[in-house]
């Protein structure tokens, strides 16, 4: 009985979180809600992969929605600079008669690729740090790079999650951004402690090698 309430309560926690999204991308007509929206679903999304799974959702919601507004559109939008502009390297590649672009097929699918990856960390690196919006892309990439478990961890769990809402469309309403922050955000929030902890031990190590220098 325990199960099915706890099970109960995280179905009406994602699905009120997504009808929230969906509500406050809609207030700023998509082009200026969608972002901000996006960034206040994963700072929700933050605090439950932290444990605090009884924080007043639409309070933690409605501050980041705030403060990130104008943030989080330019962030959103430089990304999607970025992928048009890869999306024109495409179709280049694709009409393009020369011999060359057969040679350029495998590095522009590289870069690409990475840069999809990158993305699965922009939006929790952007809210669990208070970084620029370039150190917000340079973040995500490093820890990206460092951090392959995680990262494909979040990438099964985007086509899984993708996979169920293509066949079952009508749950895309209560149960599509909300599911993927959490999914996404989990082993986001893991790979981010694991660093936290690395640069601990490397700030004590090299506090103690300045502590032996001193008395030497």
């Amino acid at each position: 009985m325990r199960a099915i309430n706890t099970a109960l309560e995280w179905i009406t926690r994602l699905a009120y979180l997504n009808i929230l999204w969906i509500a406050f991308s809609a207030a700023g007509l998509i082009v200026v809600g969608l972002f901000p929206a996006t960034a206040a679903t994963f700072a929700v999304a933050r605090k439950w992969a932290m444990g605090q799974t009884d924080v007043a959702v639409f309070k933690i919601f409605w501050a980041s929605y705030k403060k990130e507004l104008v943030k989080s559109n330019m962030l959103g939008y430089i990304l999607l600079l970025i992928g048009y502009i890869l999306y024109l390297d495409f179709v280049f590649l694709t009409v393009s008669p020369s011999n060359m672009t057969a040679i350029l097929t495998i590095p522009f699918l590289v870069i690409g690729f990475i840069y999809v990856l990158t993305l699965f960390y922009v939006f929790p690196t952007f809210v669990h740090y208070d970084q620029k919006i370039f150190q917000v892309i340079k973040s995500s990439f490093f820890v990206m790079i460092i951090n392959p478990l995680p990262t494909l961890t979040m990438l099964i769990g985007t086509f899984g999650i993708s996979a169920i809402l293509w066949k079952f469309q009508g749950l895309a309403i209560f149960f599509s951004m909300s599911v993927l922050a959490v999914v996404i955000m989990m082993p986001a929030h893991r790979a981010f402690e694991k660093i936290n902890k690395k640069q601990a031990i490397y700030s004590q190590k090299r506090s103690l090698e300045e502590d032996i220098q001193k008395v030497r």
